[in-house]
């Protein structure tokens, strides 16, 4: 059974794997009397589980059409390949699971959806796999490190796919490409990966389209030594949206983190609070969507342990900054909302007037 790290005080979320204490007292004297079977007339019927997927089959699985070689030893610099969807028609995806050839070498894996006309990463190989400093032109080694392009998955150690409930769905223009962002570390022995992403599609147009945004604060030192060091970001809601799960990323000296509204009186009301563990490091899906309205401030907080009693700390005695390694630092709060099917993510970010309707904008 995996772990569970959020704060029972603050919201309720529909994964929410924990048990009752009637349950936990339930399975207690089950198991004190030597677990005996019960009515196995009355037993339900045995899970049917896909073969190598947790998601029903996949109706597309879109795979890195080359392996990326891995060296022994070393830091290995963000590697990207570019995968053409060859999509005849625009799909929605309902549900989603990023499967690593070498899961013990991914430290994360992010996949982006490149419309056709898009200009990010313009002069990069496509189906070959790539890093920034192998690129040519000054644009595209900028694109590395920033893209406004829609999220379609992440996956971290611990992770599990999406799956979006009923009239929701992320979308794939047709003709689009897939990039996959793939971040690796070494284990003493040469590797070689080749990454897939399984995609089952919704039945039916959705009323809804899901975007993954974030929260990020990327200037910040922690001093060494110091065990509880916080790190905040700001940001506001620029039109109404329905607030469906979290996904908190930091690395290996990250303790907790916290999601906020902060209400107009200044008092910040929590949504989640978790104990963080990178090598479980888990969606948060509300049990039930929560409206923001346009204007709504978001906080996110994060607390690292910088400090020798961190037993995955690589070196309490240096100062910590941002940077894409294990040993560095990150601070990402993703979430997840849902808009209007019709609104894409650029016009979801113009801010409209008063005198407009809200989400009045909608996608050409």
């Amino acid at each position: 059974m995996p772990p569970w790290f959020a704060d029972p005080q603050y919201g309720r979320f529909a994964n929410d794997p924990s048990l009752s204490p009637r349950e936990i007292e339930t399975v207690t004297r089950w198991a004190d009397a030597n677990a005996p079977a019960g009515n196995l007339g009355e037993a339900p019927p045995a899970p049917l589980w896909t073969k190598g997927w947790n998601i029903p089959l996949p109706d597309e699985i879109v795979r890195m059409p080359r392996p990326v070689a891995l060296p022994a030893h070393g830091d290995v610099e963000y590697t990207y390949e570019i995968v053409p969807t060859n999509f005849a028609e625009d799909k929605w995806v309902r549900m989603s699971e990023i499967r690593p050839r070498l899961r013990q070498n991914v430290h994360h894996a992010v996949v982006y959806v490149r419309p056709p006309g898009s200009n990010w990463l313009r002069h990069a190989p496509v189906g070959a796999p790539f890093t920034a400093s192998t690129l040519e032109n000054e644009q595209d080694r900028h694109d590395t490190e920033f893209t406004t392009n829609d999220i379609l998955l992440v996956y971290a150690p611990g992770s599990s796919p999406d799956r979006w409930p009923e009239g929701m769905a992320k979308f794939i223009p047709r003709g689009s490409d897939l990039v996959f962002q793939m971040h690796y570390v070494t284990r003493g022995g040469a590797a070689a990966d080749q990454t897939s992403i399984g995609l089952v599609f919704a039945k039916q147009p959705p009323t809804r389209r899901v975007l993954s945004l974030q929260l990020t604060n990327s200037r910040f030192v922690i001093p060494p030594g110091v065990d509880d060091y916080r790190v905040e970001v700001h940001g506001t809601m620029p039109n109404d949206a329905l607030l469906l799960s979290f996904f908190p990323h930091m690395h290996l000296r990250g303790k907790r983190f916290e999601y906020d509204v902060i209400n107009s009186d200044g008092r910040a009301e929590t949504l989640l609070r978790v104990n963080y563990d990178f090598y479980w490091q888990l969606s948060y899906r509300l049990a039930m969507p929560r409206f923001l309205a346009a204007g709504t401030e978001l906080q996110a907080v994060a607390w690292y342990d910088n400090s020798r009693k961190n037993p995955h700390n690589p070196d309490p005695e240096s100062a910590v900054r941002w940077g894409d390694q294990t040993y560095d630092e990150m601070m990402v709060g993703f979430f997840d909302i849902a808009v209007p099917a019709g609104l894409d993510k650029e016009h979801y970010f113009i801010r409209q007037s008063q005198a407009e309707e809200p989400n009045s904008q909608t996608a050409r």
